[in-house]
């Protein structure tokens, strides 16, 4: 799948089609499928591409998507999304309403970071794709910044002799990807952000923060959010046969487990499991100030 497996790939062909943008942009496009996506789902609306290398460098090597009809900023034409003159390139493209963008994020940012250059440059529809749970990840993510207290099932207990420590040590037996308290929890008992870090640029740079500039960065949040949405995966476990994300830390299936003859009838049986293997809990999110 290039980068994005299949749940995130009929989730952002679902938000794609739902919005139905006149432009849409993406900050992130690796070998190119998030942009073969964006195109399957509106076939003549304008993609711009910000991504460090142009997907064409990758054909050499193997299956990669150019789009014909796609402006792309890279190699020497890279601008990061946050240095762009976005009122100038709306005007290009005779934007005068800016809830017509959809905004994708692929790049591996923070998200606080990138939430706080839309919301200045005047999006209000994004999708993040891998907004990572809370303690794993390259990344500070909505996901974690959400995790809080006051949150419905939010916030923990680095107490190594409790429930949540018994059912995370339990539930790590099955999935790759669930952590134990151990791995939850960092120096000082810091569980927000990963062991208390917020990360940034593929983990790159990262700045220890303390729980209540967190909780800060939740209320920031919450201030500006119109709506946040995870988008589910396609098929509960039993019909994917994923072994990676823990399904109690993520939405409800579309299919869910007991739905074997839909699965089948779609033809989704057919497909190798492993596309199923790549759910961060994407989110799709719009924004006002």
């Amino acid at each position: 799948m290039f980068g994005m497996g299949f749940d995130h790939s009929f989730g952002l062909w679902f938000v794609t089609r739902w919005l139905q943008p006149e432009l849409m942009i993406e900050s992130g496009a690796f070998k190119g499928h998030s942009t073969w996506v964006l195109r399957q789902a509106m076939p003549d609306k304008p993609i711009i591409s910000i991504t460090p290398r142009h997907p064409e460098k990758y054909l050499k090597k193997g299956p990669a998507y150019v789009d014909p009809n796609g402006r792309y900023y890279s190699g020497k034409q890279f601008v990061d999304f946050g240095s762009f003159q976005w009122k100038s390139v709306m005007k290009e493209y005779g934007i005068s309403d800016q809830s017509k963008v959809l905004v994708f994020f692929d790049d591996h940012q923070n998200e606080l970071k990138r939430l706080k250059q839309a919301l200045k440059a005047g999006f209000r529809h994004l999708v993040f794709e891998d907004n990572y749970d809370t303690g794993t990840g390259d990344h500070y993510s909505l996901r974690q910044i959400c995790d809080q207290f006051h949150i419905k099932g939010g916030g923990h207990s680095c107490y190594e002799d409790n429930d949540e420590a018994r059912i995370r040590a339990k539930r790590k037996q099955f999935w790759e990807k669930a952590l134990d308290i151990k791995e939850l929890c960092g120096p000082g008992d810091t569980w927000w952000g990963v062991r208390g870090q917020m990360r940034d640029n593929f983990n790159h740079s990262f700045e220890i923060i303390s729980h209540a500039e967190h909780f800060e960065n939740s209320k920031f949040v919450e201030s500006v959010l119109d709506m946040y949405w995870e988008l589910p995966p396609v098929a509960g476990p039993s019909l994917t046969h994923q072994t990676r994300y823990d399904p109690a830390r993520s939405s409800e299936p579309v299919i869910p487990n007991h739905q074997k003859d839909l699965f089948r009838k779609l033809g989704l049986s057919s497909l190798n499991r492993t596309v199923f293997n790549g759910y961060t809990q994407m989110a799709y999110v719009q924004i006002s100030a």
